[in-house]
């Protein structure tokens, strides 16, 4: 899954990627080691939520070899791994038991340049395929709100982006997978399997992702063409996101959820694509590839509690939706600014203050509008103080069993994890999802109730079978994985 071990900085770069076919496997073993996994007394480990810490044994295997030792001997309370830490909850964390940080398994074993195809070990970062891929021609064909994920944790996550309706999630382009099960071998996994997809979104439940082989997208530069738009409420912003995303490759919208009456649902909606070379002014077409994200000072270490309440940000939602064009097309921005804006900001969990913040992000299907209409305005009027909010339009469901995305409308929110009576407000909006036949986000869940995991996700009986069957001891095992009896 994803770590917290150095959570805005991406693993230390490998070595320059050879072109050329993409290997049929992985290596009979990981780099050159002797000795145990590198070992630290009990640590804390939280998600990047920061609402649930948990205290395990951190283990940083630095081979194959000794990420298989790693889990022969993790003990009774099992193990999980863990790569840079973004999951905002507790799928990464094993309370009494260990934890793998899989960051030390960052190769690029080698890249097709012909074919766009990467093989690459778990723990690299989305950060490095992109310094590396970008200037060959090639971008990570599904990317989140922020890049310092690892591929394994991407995978176990089954992410999606803004590109969902158009790219689907981020399985739908691994055409292989190598798994470190149970009993410490190491199986590889095609995508026309059961155990394919048990792993595609199974939270590292599975077993351990030491390697995939992943198709990429073709592009000409590094920047983005950008249409932005204002809508006034929910319901214009809806009927845009129906009648124009099919003209754009990727769509999403910020909302304002503490408008309110007639300004219910303002929003403002940015969709793009890559930019094409003949798009870009003759300086930038000097170097069109060029990978260079802006990086600005960290947030402080301690922030006062309350800072981000009702108030400040209600004012904040106020001067973003003004400041916002009413209609601006062919603006060329960054791929850092377009896809990962607060990436720039290392440590912006911090602003939360020590009590931490509840990533909500639930889905329900096309056709249950009302429902995404009501718990708008629940949201509204409990006066949820979120300035991340946004909204997207999701394509067809991916195979995963355990997979969020299905065809319909995803709402994703930041809130304070302190603000008053948000356990029985959020209590009330996953009753409303289950009702419509929607689901929550497991990766970024800390709080749901496990009654109602088997009506959101009706593939979990097979999952619980695949993984009895796969490991009867129960090896691999999380704080999610016990609180949701996954």
């Amino acid at each position: 899954m994803s770590a917290d071990t150095s959570p805005d900085t991406a693993p230390a770069p490998p070595g320059p990627p050879t072109p050329g076919p993409p290997a049929s496997g992985p290596p009979a073993s990981g780099p050159p080691t002797s000795g145990p996994p590198t070992s630290g007394p009990p640590t804390s480990v939280s998600g990047w939520g920061r609402t649930a810490p948990t205290t395990a044994r951190l283990l940083r295997p630095r081979s194959y070899e000794e990420a298989a030792d790693a889990v022969r001997a993790c003990g009774a309370r099992g193990t999980i791994a863990r790569g840079l830490g973004r999951a905002y909850g507790d799928a990464a964390q094993n309370a009494g038991g260990a934890v793998l940080d899989m960051t030390g398994l960052d190769r690029i074993h080698s890249v097709d340049v012909e074919a766009g195809v990467v093989v690459c070990d778990a723990g690299v970062s989305l950060h490095r395929l992109m310094e590396v891929l970008l200037p060959l021609g090639w971008f990570v064909p599904v990317t989140p709100g922020t890049r310092y994920v690892t591929v394994g944790g991407a995978i176990g996550a089954d992410i999606h982006g803004k590109n969902h309706h158009v790219s689907g999630s981020f399985t739908r382009h691994v055409r292989t997978l190598d798994l470190l099960t149970a009993d410490g071998t190491v199986r590889t996994v095609t995508a026309d399997s059961d155990l394919f997809d048990a792993t595609a979104g199974g939270m590292g439940l599975t077993g351990v992702i030491l390697h995939a082989t992943v198709q990429l997208l073709p592009v000409r530069t590094s920047l983005m063409t950008v249409d932005t738009e204002r809508a006034s409420d929910l319901d214009d912003l809806m009927t845009r996101l129906e009648t124009g995303d099919h003209r754009y490759r990727y769509s999403v919208a910020w909302i304002d959820l503490l408008a309110r009456g007639a300004r219910t649902g303002r929003s403002v909606l940015t969709r793009g694509d890559h930019a094409p070379l003949d798009m870009l002014p003759p300086r930038a077409r000097r170097a069109p590839l060029a990978f260079r994200p802006r990086r600005l000072p960290a947030a402080p270490s301690f922030l006062p509690e309350g800072l981000l309440g009702r108030a400040s940000v209600s004012a904040f939602n106020e001067l973003w939706y003004r400041r916002a064009p009413r209609h601006r097309t062919g603006e060329l921005q960054r791929i850092s600014t377009f896809f990962h804006p607060l990436d720039g900001v290392p440590h912006w969990n911090r602003v939360y203050g020590r009590g931490g913040f509840v990533q909500y992000q639930f889905v329900v299907g096309y056709g249950h509008e009302d429902t995404l209409r009501t718990i708008v305005r629940r949201i509204s009027r409990h006066g949820c103080p979120s300035f991340l909010a946004v909204l997207k339009r999701f394509g067809e469901a991916d195979p995963g069993w355990l997979s969020f995305p299905l065809p319909g409308w995803t709402l994703a929110l930041d809130i304070p994890a302190n603000l008053p009576g948000l356990g029985a407000l959020l209590d009330e909006l996953d009753e409303d999802v289950a009702g419509a036949g929607g689901r929550v986000y497991l990766a970024k869940d800390a709080r749901l109730r496990p009654e109602l995991v088997a009506r959101m996700y009706p593939m979990l009986p097979q999952f619980r079978a695949l993984r009895a069957e796969l490991d009867p001891r129960g090896v691999f095992t999380s704080d999610m994985s016990r609180r949701l009896a996954l």
